[in-house]
């Protein structure tokens, strides 16, 4: 299965799902991580302990690590990166599904792709690695090696290299 897709001068990158039992278990972790401080801090005035400080704090640390789960979840079941190529920059930007990153803009100037290996060594999986200049954009989406080497095939011989060389020059 291609995790990419090149149309027009959008580039598409899809997260490979993992196994459902685990997205399940990673959101029903993330779900708890939100519920129990705040049905104990409930019980707890309920039972007459009043109310601490330290109820908001815990809401807090439980709330802050049950988004980062919720973010992980989602970014392991929708995940996908968006890679813009318009004329004079490249715009990037990371879908969770549910909402999306910041908008990360570098300017086009005579673009270089690679790939960077990421994970175990066995594994033979990479990220794109896309270098103009100064600024560089590393992708998150793990690919097959052989599929990251033939989306740079491809991008070099796209006309998205020319246009951009024809502007520059």
């Amino acid at each position: 299965m291609k995790q990419y897709n090149l149309e027009f001068n959008t580039l598409n990158l899809k997260v490979k799902k993992s196994l459902f039992i685990i997205r399940l278990i990673m959101f029903l972790l993330a779900f708890l991580f939100f519920v129990f401080p705040i049905l104990g801090v409930i019980l707890s005035i309920a039972s007459g302990s009043g109310l601490h400080i330290g109820y908001f704090i815990a809401i807090g640390v439980f709330g802050l690590i049950g988004f980062y789960l919720l973010r992980v979840s989602l970014w392991n079941t929708y995940g996908e990166e968006i890679i813009d190529f318009l004329p004079n920059k490249i715009v990037y930007e990371a879908n969770y599904g549910w909402f999306k990153d910041a908008k990360k803009e570098i300017e086009l100037i005579l673009p270089q792709y690679s790939f960077k290996s990421v994970g175990y060594e066995e594994d033979n999986e990479a990220v794109l690695v896309i270098t103009c200049q100064n600024s560089e954009i590393e992708t998150a989406v793990k690919m097959p090696i052989a599929q990251v080497k033939e989306l740079i095939l491809i991008l070099k011989d796209s006309k998205i290299s020319v246009e951009v060389e024809t502007v520059v020059v």
